[in-house]
């Protein structure tokens, strides 16, 4: 069982879920990483989330970033988005991370700061075991 999962919407967004990883490797809660696109992989994202026994999601994505928000309608857990700075800035992937419908919500870091995701997963799990 892991507690956290690291969805990568590409393997081009590995330093990002880097930087969490190295947060994660210092506390006990369970992790694991995929790289799953909400675009090229629709199916395969649905069947992981929708099988999966993670308490929270980290979601790391840029341009559209969709990914954060499509595993948000796919579960009722936490969900994290990180932008990515992969063009503009971050801004357009901040900008998605952020503009969620209504009864979708996705928590969102700063645009590359993996590492703060990962530190509001820990939060997040640290009350769920209280």
């Amino acid at each position: 069982m892991v507690q956290v999962s690291i969805i990568m919407g590409s393997e081009s967004d590995r330093a990002i879920s880097d930087r969490a990883v190295a947060v994660l490797e210092k506390t006990n809660y369970t992790y694991e990483v995929v790289v799953i696109s909400a675009h090229r992989n629709p199916d395969d994202l649905d069947v992981y989330v929708t099988n999966s026994d993670a308490d929270v999601f980290i979601t790391i994505a840029g341009l559209s970033a969709a990914l954060p928000g499509v595993v948000a309608s796919k579960t009722k857990k936490p969900v994290i988005g990180v932008p990515v700075s992969a063009k503009l800035g971050g801004l357009d992937a901040l900008l998605s991370v952020t503009q969620m419908p209504p009864g979708v919500p996705v928590a969102a870091v700063g645009v590359d700061n993996g590492a703060n995701g990962a530190h509001l997963a820990i939060r997040i799990l640290d009350l769920l075991q209280a």
